[in-house]
């Protein structure tokens, strides 16, 4: 018995010196009152003068959290020894970054250094899936910032839009979301557009069978080239029906050969991931009650520990810069 309480007291404290960041709702309820509602305030600003920011947050988090923590270790720029992510291929198109400072302004100024950029990256996603006519998410805060950018590890940890359904899978669960939560993510392809260089591969120099052929058409018409610049403004979009709708019409759309990336291709053609499309395609509720449980569990990956992160007063640099 006495062996029994030492180890319960022993697992007690490991619990809460173990060095993981506690999640929890409403953590700055204390001191930041308003840092939920400041962060909601702007997202919808700049919905309303900006509308795809809205997508961009939904972005940046999924890039954000899949390279090893939802840390916003993406917003820092190269400085000092540090090699900003967003030079990586992986993270070509990525947009609206500026517009995080402005959100970030707001928040120094009612509550200075105090909320994270990790959380306002959360946040601010989870307020723009709700502009994106998608569910709202009871997300819980206190994520520190890292002090390191992380550009080494990405082509390692963030999938692929040419990587096999079975790595991308396996990429998922590694964080706890399974096949069907990896299912619902993919469906944020519902909204935004695509950068040509990553779909030119399916339409050169011969069209992917797999695509419908008036679909492809209408990709060849938006990327005309085989070899397009990066920094062209060249893009098409996968959903022309509701195309800023986080919705069910992606299921829809690839069901109907449709889907703009391999990825897209491979969730109908996988027997792992195909149940789920058709089930999505169906049920639009069903495919919001999965992409928001799927959404949460992202948006806590491997949380920074207090004393490996910090809060950012400027989110694109380590506060020692």
């Amino acid at each position: 018995m006495a062996i029994h309480k030492l180890l319960c007291i022993f697992l007690f404290f490991l619990h809460f010196y173990s060095g993981h960041s506690e999640l929890q709702l409403n953590y700055y309820s204390q001191s930041c009152p308003n840092a939920e509602e400041i962060v909601k305030e702007n997202v919808i600003k700049l919905y309303e003068e900006h509308g795809n920011t809205a997508v961009s947050w939904l972005r940046t988090l999924f890039h954000d959290c899949m390279v090893k923590s939802c840390d916003a270790s993406i917003l820092l720029e190269s400085i000092n020894g540090i090699q900003s992510e967003k030079t990586s291929k992986r993270n070509i198109g990525m947009r609206n970054f500026k517009y995080i400072n402005t959100i970030k302004d707001a928040l120094e100024s009612s509550c200075p250094m105090t909320v994270s950029c990790a959380d306002l990256v959360a946040l601010s996603a989870r307020d723009g899936i709700v502009m994106l006519g998608g569910p709202h998410v009871e997300m819980k805060t206190g994520r520190k910032d890292s002090m390191e950018s992380h550009l080494a590890e990405i082509d390692s940890l963030l999938p692929n839009h040419n990587d096999s359904m079975l790595y991308v899978l396996d990429r998922f669960q590694s964080i706890g979301i399974d096949v069907e939560g990896t299912v619902a993510l993919l469906g944020a392809h519902s909204v935004g557009r695509v950068h040509c260089m990553n779909l030119v591969d399916r339409l050169y120099p011969t069209v992917d069978p797999t695509l419908d052929p008036s679909f492809a058409e209408y990709l060849k018409h938006r990327c005309p080239h085989q070899n397009p610049d990066p920094r062209a403004v060249e893009y098409a979009r996968s959903d022309l029906q509701t195309p800023m709708i986080l919705d069910n019409m992606y299921y829809k759309n690839i069901k109907n050969n449709k889907g703009l990336l391999l990825v897209d291709q491979q969730l109908v053609s996988n027997p792992l991931t195909s149940p789920f499309v058709e089930k999505m395609a169906a049920d639009n509720d069903y495919f919001h009650d999965t992409f928001a449980k799927a959404f949460l569990t992202l948006s806590e990956n491997n949380p920074v520990s207090e004393e490996e992160g910090e809060v950012r007063r400027d989110c694109r640099f380590v506060n020692r810069n």
